[in-house]
């Protein structure tokens, strides 16, 4: 009996502690929200956090700072307090508001596919929302645009790898036909040379034969004119 007195008591002094928490978070709030319209985001960025310390899983507090970290340019630390709403809040018409900035975001950053999809959600919790709608009608047809331009790109890209390649082609046929006719102007040369040389072998040939004639045809005059010498000393003696 005693344990339970203890139990109840407990609950008790925890009461007064929560609502006080609650009052916390909801002054934190309202100033962060006063500091925002004056423009003052780093300022209204402390309040929310401070009410985020408060209670953890106040989706309006996080919303709230992800409008002033987005007013920062600070894109992906307030999508991840965009997400982060999105899986507490229950409310329809606060989930259309979270899911609308985080379109936003989206396609800041070019990511159409996935801020088409968040701006779906923001319309799937409420219909009527017509500024919703046309961020979704204008972000569909940057998504077109941007595929129809990465098709082109690719197609630019394959044509200009099929110029290298033809370039390529060419060039190697090139290539092999200036080695061929260096080749056929290596063998012509070699022929000339050859033939050259040749005729060089026979000249040279001709002349060795013509001088072994004269040699010999002066040898053999020389051996006429021999016996013709001795042949007068003959007649002179028999004279």
């Amino acid at each position: 009996m005693k344990s339970i007195r203890f139990i109840i008591g407990l609950f008790v002094l925890m009461l007064p502690v929560l609502a006080m928490a609650q009052g916390n978070e909801r002054d934190h709030i309202r100033r962060g929200n006063k500091l925002y319209n004056d423009s003052l985001f780093v300022k209204a960025e402390v309040e929310y956090r401070k009410a985020l310390e408060a209670n953890p899983k106040s989706a309006v507090a996080m919303y709230n700072l992800g409008n002033s970290l987005l007013m920062q340019q600070k894109a992906k630390e307030a999508m991840e307090q965009y997400e982060a709403a999105s899986k507490i809040e229950k409310n329809k018409t606060k989930l259309a508001k979270i899911y609308h900035n985080a379109g936003v975001i989206l396609q800041a950053g070019k990511q159409y596919a996935q801020c088409i999809e968040a701006y779906k959600n923001s319309l799937r919790n409420n219909p009527t929302d017509h500024e919703t709608r046309y961020n979704l009608a204008l972000a569909q047809k940057m998504l077109k645009d941007q595929q129809n331009n990465q098709n082109q790109d690719q197609q630019k890209d394959q044509n200009g790898e099929n110029d290298k390649q033809d370039k390529d082609k060419q060039d190697k046929e090139d290539q092999n036909k200036q080695q061929e006719q260096n080749k056929q102007k290596q063998e012509q040369q070699n022929q000339n040379s050859q033939k050259q040389d040749k005729n060089q072998m026979s000249k040279e040939n001709a002349e060795q034969l013509l001088n072994a004639v004269m040699q010999d045809e002066k040898n053999v005059q020389d051996k006429v004119k021999k016996k013709l010498q001795m042949r007068g000393k003959k007649y002179d003696k028999d004279w």
